[in-house]
């Protein structure tokens, strides 16, 4: 490739109906096509996805045990490769075996995703009073999501974000904000009882 080009992030893998053994295991013509790839070819970049993209979702897919998720990943391991092609060092590793590496660096980072997600959601749970727990959980899904915090009015987001991102209790986000205790636990309060009346248009819209 010369000059600069765009780079476009290939499309979500979906398993083809069958990639042969052999085209991952005896890969004669590998040294070729990483010179190529570190040129910065993108008919290379085409070719290890059609070669090993198979190879990187199965990998995901029986980790993660998520179909979406492995896709995700997919398509993460490739752009990944792309932007750090110039690391490759093909005295140390095969292309393939380099390919593998990052999937699994990948795999790692999804893996810590959830568990800081499941967290999130444990807190909320365990800080919310009763005649709201019942809906927290739901709720809890959608604060992961920054875009969900960003729609609260200033003072309410940052309650929000103290209690439910850095796991204060309503007493340390009082004395952090300096801000009565009572103040608090309303805007959390009205915080998810405005979340709760949006999501519930949105799964009447679904």
């Amino acid at each position: 490739m010369e000059g600069t080009t765009a780079i476009v992030a290939p499309a979500p893998y979906r398993p083809a109906a069958r990639t042969p053994v052999t085209d991952l295991l005896q890969d004669d013509d590998q040294a070729s096509l990483a010179a190529e790839f570190m040129a910065g070819s993108e008919r290379a970049l085409a070719e290890m996805y059609e070669r090993w993209a198979r190879l990187v979702y199965g990998m995901a897919l029986r980790s993660l045990g998520d179909v979406t998720e492995a896709e995700d990943v997919t398509q993460k391991v490739y752009v990944s490769a792309w932007l750090g092609r110039h690391t490759f060092d093909p005295t140390r590793a095969r292309l393939a075996a380099w390919l593998v590496g990052i999937a699994k660096n990948t795999i790692a980072d999804a893996h810590a995703k959830s568990a800081r997600d499941r967290r999130n959601r444990e807190a909320i749970i365990a800080t919310l009073d009763d005649d709201v727990v019942d809906w927290s959980e739901d709720v809890a899904d959608r604060l992961v999501i920054a875009d969900e915090l960003a729609l609260l009015p200033e003072g309410p987001r940052k309650v929000m974000h103290l209690a439910f991102y850095d796991n204060l209790t309503h007493a340390q986000v009082a004395a952090r904000l300096d801000m009565p205790l009572g103040t608090v636990k309303s805007h959390i309060r009205r915080s998810l009882d405005r979340l709760r009346t949006r999501l519930e248009v949105n799964d009447d819209e679904q």
